[in-house]
């Protein structure tokens, strides 16, 4: 992972007052194969180039990529991070981290942008915003 976005979040669990790990940071192709294939049907995934045994369409989607090896987390400018205690559907809990991200970038001196907040308009999870564990350099 980037050395900037490694110093961001080591600074980030200094400051949040709510604990947090690192779920994904470096995404393997292999990993986009898998993540691209879920909620895709077998045609939807051979279009892409990515192969039919790859296709999980009873699952729910994890990436709206229109490449499925374009995220940042392939290049290590992207991470993953889960609050504890680790339930998805804790949105106060992912607001606390974005806080102590957000704080520790200022200090440092480095942008980063929120996948709940990809418009970076201080209103997260509006308009298909959902990538609330998403945080990559801006």
């Amino acid at each position: 992972m980037d050395e900037r976005l490694v110093r961001v979040v080591k600074r980030a669990i200094e400051l949040t007052s709510v604990d947090f790990m690192v779920v994904e940071g470096v995404r393997t192709r292999e990993q986009c194969r898998i993540n691209y294939g879920k909620g895709r049907t077998a045609t939807e995934c051979l279009a892409k180039g990515i192969p039919a045994s790859y296709a999980r369409p009873g699952l729910a989607r994890v990436t709206w990529l229109n490449n499925p090896y374009a995220s940042k987390h392939v290049t290590g400018l992207a991470v993953d991070l889960l609050p504890a205690p680790y339930d998805w559907k804790n949105l106060a809990n992912f607001d606390a981290v974005a806080k102590a991200m957000f704080a520790a970038a200022k200090e440092l001196g480095i942008a980063i942008r929120s996948g709940a907040d990809w418009d970076a308009d201080g209103k997260p999870r509006e308009r298909g915003e959902t990538d609330s564990p998403h945080f990559e350099l801006a």
